[in-house]
C-alpha cells in the first residue's frame, strides 16, 4: 500500500528549495519507487497534475535531461483559467446545486453530475473548461463526493424522548430488582442458500466463493427469518430461526424458548419480565395477536410481563439492532448461508470482546398470517395499561392469582 502521506511530507519539506525541474525529477523518483498506482497516489499528495508526472517520465525513461529549457522564470506560464475566466466558479456552483443558486432551469438539475457532466455543462455555456480541471475547482467551492446520509426519522412524537426515558426507568428499575430484562425485534429476512452475502472474507488470490448470479428464491429453501431476544444484563442472545411466517405466535415462541434454555436458568426467583420492542411488526403496539399470545406466556411462566414498545421512527434505536444484530452480520460477511443449519451455527458462534454470548435454533413450526383475535378474547387478557401512553407501555399478569410464582 502506498504511503500518501509520507510523500506529501517529504514534497512540503523539499519543494520550497525545489524549481520546475527538480519537482519533476521528484514526483517522477516517487512514482517509479511506489510502483503500480504510484501515478494517482504521487498526484494526490503533491497536486501536481497527472500529465505532467506523465511527462517527466517520459523524461526519465528516455534519458533525456528533463532541465534543458524547461525551467521558467518566476511568474511564466499560462494564467489560471479561473484568472482569466472570471465567471466560471460561479457558473460551475450554478450547475452543481441549481436549486441553491436560484438557477431551476439548470440543465444539470435532474441528471447524475460527474465531473465529466459538469464539464460538457460549462462548454455548452461558453467555457473552455476538461473534467480534470472541474475535479480540482470543485475542492475549493467547498464541495466533496457525498453519499445519501440516513438521518431523517419521519415525523417525531411529541413524548418520544420522554418515552425513552420512561423505557429506560422501567429496564433500570427491572434490573436493580434482579428481574430479567430483554430486548426484541426480527432481524431482517435472509434469502437461504448460495446467494451472495455483503462483505469480504481471506480466501486464495483469485479463487473467490461462487455464488448465484440471481438473488432469486429458491421455493425449497425459501427465507429464513431470525428473532432476537437480548438479554440486557447478561449481554447474552437468543436468535430462533423461523421458516415461515414472522408472526406474533412466532415472535412470543421465541420469548418462551429463551426463557426455557437461558432465562429460567439466570433468573430462578423471577417475578417479572420487562420487555422493551418496537412499536410495529409482529410484536407491533397495536398487534392483538401479540398480546394474546403473551397472555398465554404469562399463564404459563407465572411472570408478569411488562411491554414498554420504542416511540414511532425509532427502531434502530433498539439495544438489540447495536448489541446482537450488528455483531451477527458482521460474523457472517461474506459467508453463504446455503442452509438454515448454517445460518443457526454462524449466529450460535457470534462472540465479541466484551462478553457476548449467542444461543440459536431452527424454528420448524408453522405461523399462519391473518390469526384474527375476537374482541371476547382481548376482555379476556389481564392487561393494565400505565399512566404515561399505556398504548406504549403495559403490563399483562397471569389471569389466575395461583399461578404466580411464589417469592423463593
Amino acid at each position: 500500500m502506498i504511503d500518501e502521506s509520507a510523500i506529501r511530507e517529504r514534497f512540503a519539506v523539499l519543494s520550497p528549495v525545489l524549481d520546475e525541474r527538480g519537482r519533476r525529477l521528484f514526483v517522477a523518483a516517487e512514482v517509479m519507487t511506489a510502483g503500480w498506482g504510484g501515478l494517482a497516489a504521487v498526484s494526490r499528495a503533491t497536486g501536481i497534475a497527472r500529465s505532467t508526472i506523465g511527462r517527466a517520465l517520459t523524461e526519465q525513461r528516455r534519458g533525456a535531461d528533463p532541465g534543458a529549457g524547461r525551467v521558467r522564470c518566476k511568474g511564466g506560464g499560462r494564467k489560471a483559467l479561473i484568472a482569466t475566466d472570471a465567471s466560471l466558479l460561479d457558473d460551475l456552483e450554478k450547475l452543481v446545486e441549481p436549486e441553491t443558486r436560484g438557477d431551476p432551469q439548470s440543465p444539470l438539475k435532474w441528471t447524475s453530475k460527474s465531473v465529466r457532466k459538469l464539464a460538457a455543462g460549462l462548454c455548452a455555456m461558453g467555457h473552455r473548461i476538461g473534467h480534470t480541471l472541474v475535479a480540482e475547482l470543485l475542492p475549493r467551492l467547498g464541495y466533496s463526493l457525498q453519499a445519501n446520509a440516513k438521518t431523517r426519522e419521519g415525523s417525531n412524537h411529541a413524548d418520544r424522548n420522554a418515552q425513552f426515558e420512561y423505557i429506560n426507568a422501567q429496564v433500570s428499575q427491572a434490573l436493580v430488582a434482579g428481574e430479567p430484562a430483554i430486548s426484541v425485534d426480527t432481524k431482517k429476512k435472509e434469502l437461504v442458500g448460495d446467494f451472495k452475502n455483503a462483505g469480504r472474507e481471506w480466501h486464495p488470490e483469485g479463487k473467490p466463493q461462487e455464488v448465484r448470479v440471481h438473488d432469486f428464491v429458491i421455493p425449497e429453501l425459501g427465507r429464513a427469518a431470525p428473532y432476537g431476544v437480548y438479554d440486557i444484563a447478561a449481554n447474552a442472545g437468543w436468535v430462533s430461526v423461523g421458516i415461515d411466517h414472522d408472526t406474533a405466535a412466532f415472535a412470543v415462541n421465541a420469548i418462551r424458548r429463551w426463557w426455557q434454555t437461558m432465562g429460567a436458568v439466570r433468573y430462578p426467583k423471577a417475578r417479572s419480565l420487562t420487555i422493551t420492542a418496537d412499536g410495529g411488526g409482529s410484536n407491533g403496539s397495536r398487534v392483538r395477536l401479540w398480546k394474546r399470545e403473551l397472555q398465554t406466556l404469562a399463564d404459563e411462566l407465572g411472570l408478569a410481563i411488562t411491554v414498554c414498545h420504542l416511540p414511532p421512527g425509532t427502531s434502530k434505536w433498539n439495544k438489540i439492532e447495536h448489541r446482537l444484530f450488528s455483531f451477527i452480520t458482521s460474523n457472517w460477511r461474506g459467508k453463504p448461508l446455503v442452509s438454515h443449519q448454517v445460518i443457526v451455527q454462524l449466529i450460535a458462534a457470534t462472540t465479541t470482546t466484551k462478553g457476548l454470548t449467542v444461543r440459536s435454533e431452527l424454528d420448524s413450526n408453522t405461523y399462519p398470517k391473518g390469526v384474527t383475535v375476537s374482541d371476547d378474547d382481548m376482555a379476556s387478557i389481564n392487561l393494565s395499561r400505565h399512566d404515561f401512553h399505556g398504548e406504549w407501555n403495559y403490563t399483562i399478569s397471569p389471569n389466575t392469582c395461583g399461578q404466580m410464582k411464589p417469592l423463593q
